[in-house]
């Protein structure tokens, strides 16, 4: 050990909960390789689990092997040869009394082929698949010679890690098992942060017992329980990391509920010119969110609740009136969107809204330089902005408010968690912070809810404004594209507008995907009578706005685009959404362009336009869609389908992802994990942040958001 690590693990006091280089093998190069895997002491090692494990404690006779196994066999050597087809290869015929198997080497040296004649012993493992004439082991990993049949059988199942590049599997069991071999030492052990009457009520196994028998399960352990991750050792953890997850959010809530909020106790007034000036009357779903939020407004701790409702149900009238309650109570709102596009479409709302109001929504983008943004945050900071607008620009360093009192954020997952932090910190003064308000189109399942955002308050727009007529699905291959082109021609002649979604802006040969420019070109030339115009996000964003507002304005027929459309463009004249290459997008995503249209009363409809031939999951995808129109039900489906990280925007960002929990499938868990975490945050505080620190590190920021 370097003098360096040795200080290291006298500080941490043992080698367990020291730096990793205490092991051997590890120098700053392999740790380095770790570290972005948030490896960086020994005991995170033995919280980094295997993805899969290899079954190399039985040796199955070659007429017992199946398409789809990973299996360990044995035999003779029958024939070998070499082919010079298209692709150079090695053949090896093995056989035993059973039955004979092909053995298929792309890339092999001289002396392994001359090694491989007939008569040689093997013993070798790999994936079987189903070959022309026979069963086949691609590469399989091989012994030969007569010592191949006296390697002893090993007794526990070969774990295969989730890794980068530089660390080989042989490194990672090397390691762990290291880190393995000290569990149980005098002052070594992963030391116990459950309670021992949680482990006792809920038959939980020690957890140094559980971690040995997911990196090194027993011989003849049931496939299914941990593919499936139904074995105990599994449970333990995640209970865990669930457990962790709720008192770090609990602990959150509790602190909020300390700091003080202005209570917006606005008289109503400009609330009830606005809705007497809607065209429309609120639903009823509508009517019971804008109290929950009215209520947790009129307090004197911050509101921090999530607004979920399926494209096209309210939110921005939800949102509209929370910020006039502010503004009747002399604070300011802000609203910030992902993109500009979505911001532009909330300030054309509130402005359209807020005029008879004598408001003046200010709107503050990256497009804003110099003296132009200079007057724009000095009406934000002066308090002249009552109401704000704007994207991620709104929080930058220079953008100060004079009294800010509400924060929403739209569609939040897409931003990242540090950014949403520091626009709530903007109103935080020296005796309070601001309420906030958290709006998603992308419904999020019960279960995702309850673990995910369980500091916060949850709202659900349940119920779609009367008048909007089911958009019906098709999907169509791109083989019949002249009949997708001519229903565009139709729907145009009789005064409708329609969608073109492209997935990529350029071609790309190996994605397969029509590009939005070319999709352009070759749609003008097919429709010559039709007003065409083109959006993308490489667009500058003047020229983005023109387009959209012709579209919005009836100037154009047709709009050819990427998913920059996804959210924020409401035309109800548009009935026609062709979607090109849906197998790329998530069902989430699909959903959420589907919305575009269907906004009013006319009939609408969604073409998915695919490449054939379709894989299992994608044509899974299309069929859920077709047959569903229920938001929520679609995002149980992707949840299923993409897991979490997807679904929120986070595996991209590292943030929120768990290491053994899976909301979905650990449901069950979810009520004992939320008991568990009161009963530690009550009665053993100091526990709490131990078990934060071995579950999320560093990450735990996100709590605050």
């Amino acid at each position: 050990m370097s003098e360096k690590v040795t200080r290291q693990v006298a500080e941490a006091g043992s080698v367990m909960g020291g730096p990793v280089e205490a092991l051997r093998g590890v120098g700053p190069r392999v740790a380095e390789r770790l570290s972005k895997l948030g490896i960086g002491s020994v005991q995170d090692l033995l919280f980094h689990l295997p993805l899969r494990y290899q079954d190399r404690t039985r040796l199955l006779p070659i007429g017992e092997l199946n398409a789809g196994d990973e299996a360990l066999t044995g035999g003779v050597v029958s024939d070998a040869r070499l082919v010079c087809g298209r692709r150079r290869s090695l053949k090896v015929w093995l056989t035993d009394s059973t039955g004979g198997i092909l053995l298929r080497f792309f890339h092999f040296s001289g002396t392994q082929a001359a090694a491989l004649k007939p008569g040689t012993r093997m013993r070798c493992f790999g994936e079987v698949r189903l070959g022309p004439r026979s069963l086949e082991m691609v590469h399989p990993e091989y012994q030969q010679g007569p010592a191949a049949d006296s390697v002893p059988l090993d007794t526990t199942l070969t774990p295969v890690y989730p890794s980068t590049e530089g660390l080989q599997q042989s490194s990672w069991r090397s390691l762990t098992e290291q880190a393995l071999a000290l569990l149980g030492e005098p002052g070594e052990d992963v030391r116990e942060l459950l309670p021992p009457d949680v482990l006792d009520r809920f038959s939980l196994p020690a957890l140094s017992e559980a971690i040995r028998f997911l990196h090194r399960p027993p011989a003849g352990v049931r496939a299914s329980d941990l593919r499936e991750r139904r074995h105990p050792a599994f449970r333990r953890l995640a209970f865990e990391e669930l457990v962790a997850h709720q008192v770090s959010l609990r602990r959150m809530r509790r602190r909020r509920q300390r700091v003080h909020a202005p209570a917006l106790n606005g008289d109503g007034s400009l609330r009830a010119r606005f809705l007497d000036d809607l065209p429309f009357p609120l639903t009823e779903a509508q009517r019971r969110v804008v109290a929950e939020i009215s209520a947790d407004l009129e307090r004197t701790r911050p509101m921090l609740r999530l607004l979920q409702g399926d494209v096209g149900s309210g939110k921005t009238v939800v949102a509209a009136l929370a910020a006039l309650q502010s503004v009747e109570s002399g604070c300011q709102a802000a609203i910030m969107a992902p993109t500009e596009l979505l911001s532009e479409q909330h300030l054309r709302n509130l402005r359209r809204w807020l005029a008879p109001l004598d408001i003046a929504p200010v709107w503050l983008a990256g497009r804003h330089k110099g003296r132009e943004r200079q007057q724009v945050l000095d009406r934000i900071a002066s308090g002249q902005g009552l109401v704000v607008v704007g994207t991620h620009a709104l929080f930058q360093d220079d953008v100060t408010f004079r009294d800010l009192g509400l924060v929403i954020v739209d569609e939040q997952h897409r931003f990242g968690v540090h950014q949403r932090m520091k626009l709530r910190e903007k109103g935080v003064q020296a005796d309070g912070s601001p309420h906030q308000l958290i709006m998603t189109a992308t419904p999020i399942p019960r279960s995702l809810a309850m673990t995910m955002y369980a500091d916060l308050d949850l709202s659900v727009i349940d119920e779609m404004p009367p008048g909007r007529t089911p958009v019906t699905t098709v999907a169509v291959p791109d083989s019949r594209r002249e009949e997708v082109i001519a229903r565009v021609r139709e729907a145009c002649a009789g005064g409708r507008q329609a969608y073109w979604v492209c997935t990529l802006i350029e071609e790309s040969e190996a994605l397969q995907c029509q590009a939005a420019e070319d999709a352009a070109q070759a749609l003008a030339g097919a429709l010559p009578g039709l007003r065409i115009g083109l959006v993308h996000g490489r667009l500058k964003a003047a020229e983005r706005e023109a387009v959209m507002q012709g579209f919005a304005a009836a100037d154009l027929d047709l709009l050819v685009a990427t998913t920059v459309i996804e959210v924020g463009v409401d035309v109800q004249n548009a009935s026609l959404m062709i979607v090109e290459n849906p197998e790329r997008l998530g069902l989430a995503q699909l959903h959420q362009l589907r919305g575009r249209v269907g906004r009013g009363a006319i009939e609408s409809h969604c073409v998915l336009l695919y490449r054939a031939p379709l894989s299992h999951q994608a044509r899974e995808r299309i069929d859920i869609l077709r047959r569903s129109t229920n938001g929520f039900q679609i995002a149980e489906q992707d949840l299923r389908m993409r897991g979490p990280g997807e679904v929120l925007g986070t595996r991209q960002t590292g943030e929120m992802q768990f290491r053994v929990a899976d909301p979905v499938g650990d449901e069950s868990l979810l009520a004992a994990a939320q008991q568990t975490a009161d009963l530690i945050l009550d009665r053993h505080a100091e526990k709490a942040r131990d078990l934060i620190a071995r579950w999320f590190g560093a990450r735990v920021a996100y709590g605050g958001v």
